[in-house]
């Protein structure tokens, strides 16, 4: 008989990553009643990783990568199509400003990208495996560039931002899980040195280059990396990720492509109604 496992499947990580994802969007949408507390969104640090780390899983082990990225491609396009024309045009943007700026999905079809550049670098395609990875870099910087130009800047962000997701347009991600992906995937099938790598990436980028480069200069108290600038948190992400057992576990994939974008925009609703009230 065979023997199980011990540890989390897929699903079980999945799972943990979405309670701390409606927790984390809880406080990201009713901060302003003030009863919400700031360690709803300290435990949400850990969501993003999670699901980035179960991504990596799914992208290696998907028996359609064609299907998987266009899943993902057209959410993160739907997605960022209805962010940017509330970024821009100020299309049903709460009371109070407020908007959705979450975008995790376009940072999973960009590294979908990097991923398959890396596994044609390893089947010797370097030409194509070096086209699919820079390719999402180059475009990033392109992006970037041409949003300075008056009159190109609005149509190219809105590209950016929707149906060829950049980089430099990502505010749910960006740089760091870009690059924290990659390294996910390029040391997946070593476990202790994926995860090492994850926590040492994260530590320089989320906590040194912050605090050397704010707290430091302008003399903020370390505390405050605790207390305020606590995005490295996800840092904490790594003690799940340990526990993965290879497994997928029950297939729930529906359940959890979609709840990502019905959750937000329900809870968007809700926090706007509830603001109305209050005012």
């Amino acid at each position: 008989m065979r023997s199980k496992r011990i540890g989390l499947s897929g699903t079980a990580i999945k799972t943990i990553a979405l309670l701390l994802m409606v927790i984390d969007h809880v406080y990201y949408f009713f901060n302003f009643t003030g009863v919400v507390p700031t360690w709803y969104n300290m435990l949400g640090r850990l969501s993003a990783p999670l699901f980035l780390f179960c991504t990596v899983e799914g992208f290696a082990h998907t028996h359609n990568r064609r299907r998987y990225f266009l899943r993902l491609w057209a959410i993160a396009a739907g997605m960022g199509s209805l962010s940017a024309l509330m970024a821009f045009d100020g299309l049903l943007r709460r009371p109070d400003g407020l908007f959705p700026t979450n975008g995790i999905f376009s940072n999973f079809v960009i590294l979908c990208s990097i991923w398959q550049g890396i596994d044609w670098m390893r089947q010797g395609k370097r030409l194509a495996g070096t086209c699919a990875i820079a390719g999402p870099w180059i475009w990033g910087l392109l992006v970037f560039l041409l949003s300075m130009i008056p009159g190109v800047s609005k149509p190219i962000l809105y590209l950016g931002c929707s149906l060829l997701p950049a980089w430099t347009c990502i505010i749910d991600g960006g740089f760091v899980y870009i690059v924290g992906g990659t390294l996910l995937y390029l040391f997946r099938d070593k476990r202790k040195t994926q995860l090492v790598s994850w926590a040492l990436w994260i530590f320089c980028t989320e906590f040194l280059a912050v605090w050397l480069g704010y707290g430091a200069v302008s003399g903020v108290p370390l505390m405050q990396m605790f207390t305020r600038n606590y995005q490295w948190f996800s840092i904490a992400a790594v003690a799940v990720m340990a526990l993965y057992n290879g497994r997928r576990g029950a297939s729930c994939k529906q359940l959890f492509y979609w709840f990502y974008p019905l959750h937000i925009y329900a809870l968007y609703a809700l926090s706007w109604a509830l603001l109305i009230i209050l005012r």
